[in-house]
């Protein structure tokens, strides 16, 4: 639809740079044969901006040159206010554990996206606006908008963050998760209790007794269609007090993606042994021939914290960590 009292033969032009002066857009608007006699009635516009090298940050966003002086949001090298939203929350919270004496408030990458953020900035730097897409996180699985309590509610009330009620909160519906996991993995029903209902949505019918949490695994059943065969199965999920929905979805998520979220929780408790390893002060790069020459530049100018951190700056190869690791006598 047109706006009111504009020309009809007028447009919107898409999918086209913005960034450059607008004489220079028409120049090359004109170079396309059916807008060569095309008039521009409001030129474009796009913000470009500098940034200062996050990878002189600690994972704090404390500047590792300054004490004391926190970066956060574009100045880092990101784009988009949901990145730079995360980053005020965590240099906010860093400067004023500073103030009091604390030790800072650093997230892993297995414990939010904001953490994978601040990790890649820090660590790996920026040669282009920054955004978060989850593809960057490899513990996405882990990283689930239905876990985020679990993750971080106790280490948020730990520095004064969350309230108590929060917090208590957040006790009470563990206990609850826990309490429906703990029943459907101590309960067996037989084949003549849900082999008709096993038939009627599609799935094989069971040969012999199967615990509930083996059923809920399956793609076609889930706690509402077989709490209608086993009462004692709604009885559990009804039992918690208040938010039963919330409590019952996130008990049925852990048993059907269980397999998935032990296989990826084991890979991150791998990769904390190394977060564990700190190297900071520890070598001269400059003088560890055994490492590649991209690597001991690269650890130069980057000086990572921790082993893991190193492990994932391009151009520190697997083989150049595990010379650290020998060096560490690990």
């Amino acid at each position: 639809m047109e706006p009111e009292g504009t020309d009809t033969n007028e447009m919107y032009l898409n999918g086209f740079s913005s960034s450059m002066p607008w004489e220079i857009q028409l120049e090359a608007i004109h170079k396309i044969s059916a807008l060569r006699d095309a008039k521009i009635y409001r030129p474009g516009y796009a913000i470009e901006y500098d940034y200062f090298d996050p990878t002189q940050l600690k994972h704090s966003l404390e500047s590792k040159i300054i004490e004391g002086l926190f970066f956060a949001g574009q100045v880092n090298g990101t784009t988009g206010y949901e990145e730079a939203g995360g980053q005020g929350t965590v240099a906010g919270i860093n400067a004023a554990l500073l103030c009091s004496g604390n030790e800072p408030f650093i997230m892993n990458r297995d414990e939010s996206y904001i953490g994978v953020l601040i990790d890649d900035l820090t660590t790996k730097g920026v040669d282009e606006p920054y955004r978060m897409f989850t593809s960057r996180a490899e513990y996405r699985i882990l990283l689930r908008q239905d876990d985020a309590d679990a993750r971080l509610t106790e280490r948020a009330y730990n520095i004064g963050i969350a309230k108590r009620d929060r917090y208590d909160w957040w006790i009470q519906k563990e206990k609850n998760i826990n309490r429906i996991l703990n029943f459907c993995d101590n309960t067996v029903v037989k084949p003549n209790i849900v082999n008709s209902f096993l038939d009627r949505i599609g799935s094989a019918p069971i040969k012999g007794s199967m615990k509930i949490t083996d059923l809920v695994a399956r793609p076609q059943v889930n706690f509402k269609n077989l709490s209608e065969v086993i009462p004692s199965l709604k009885e559990a999920i009804e039992a918690s007090p208040n938010r039963i929905e919330e409590i019952s979805e996130a008990a049925e998520i852990k048993m059907k993606y269980k397999g998935y979220i032990d296989r990826e929780r084991v890979f991150a408790e791998k990769m904390h042994r190394l977060e564990d390893i700190k190297i900071k002060g520890h070598f001269n790069y400059s003088e560890l021939h055994d490492l590649s020459t991209e690597c001991r530049q690269k650890l130069e100018h980057v000086q990572p914290e921790t082993l893991a951190q190193a492990s994932r700056i391009p151009g520190v190869s697997p083989s150049d960590i595990n010379v650290l690791l020998v060096l560490m006598g690990r």
